[in-house]
């Protein structure tokens, strides 16, 4: 007697592919199309895109990376909440001069919504800077991103952070400390939101 023959599963057939939105900070924009098996969970799964295929506008937001964790799904489309940005490697290896000075800050801030965000600024001088200048520029970027960060939510926060409004506004303060070639927020993170437990804060790092 012939034995049967166990019938495979497509596993793909099982899948229900959606179009991943971006948050409503950066307007909703569709960012890319993925399967998922179980549509009422969608699973803490993050999506890479850049600042350019959001905005389609400047070449050099190519040099931004976005990162949007899945949330929830309704009809054919996955809503995702923003889990933070980051220069490319190369973009940032560009900013980095022989002769020049740079300095670096990292902490974490409380939104007016209750978000933790951790957020990396850094400032490059176009000499050298000594330690004293050093740290008037660290104390400038934190009473400015701390101003920003509370009196700002979630989803505004992370469209200056991005766009480098916050940038921005720490340059008009600490061009009065030293001459500098670039300041920009180079990296965010989403540490926790309301009601979560943050994750601890990591060694200064380059």
């Amino acid at each position: 007697m012939p034995k049967k023959v166990a019938k495979v599963r497509d596993k793909w057939k099982l899948k229900s592919w959606v179009t991943v939105l971006a948050s409503p900070s950066f307007g909703l924009a569709p960012i890319a199309r993925v399967p998922l098996t179980d549509l009422a969970k969608p699973g803490g799964r993050v999506v890479e895109t850049t600042l350019y295929d959001i905005l389609k506008q400047d070449p050099q937001h190519y040099s931004y990376k976005l990162f949007f964790q899945l949330d929830k799904v309704e009809g054919e489309n996955v809503h995702t909440v923003f889990k933070g940005h980051e220069y490319s490697r190369e973009f940032l290896r560009s900013l980095i001069r022989r002769g020049s000075s740079m300095s670096d800050f990292i902490r974490d801030y409380k939104t007016k919504d209750g978000y933790t965000v951790r957020v990396y600024c850094t400032a490059l001088s176009a000499g050298k800077m000594n330690s004293s200048k050093k740290h008037d520029l660290r104390v400038i970027m934190d009473r400015v991103i701390g101003e920003r960060a509370s009196g700002l939510n979630y989803e505004g926060l992370a469209q200056e952070l991005v766009l480098q409004k916050v940038a921005s506004d720490v340059y008009n303060e600490a061009k009065k400390v030293t001459h500098l070639r670039h300041v920009g927020v180079r990296k965010s993170k989403l540490i926790s939101r309301p009601e979560q437990k943050a994750e601890p804060l990591a060694p200064l790092a380059a």
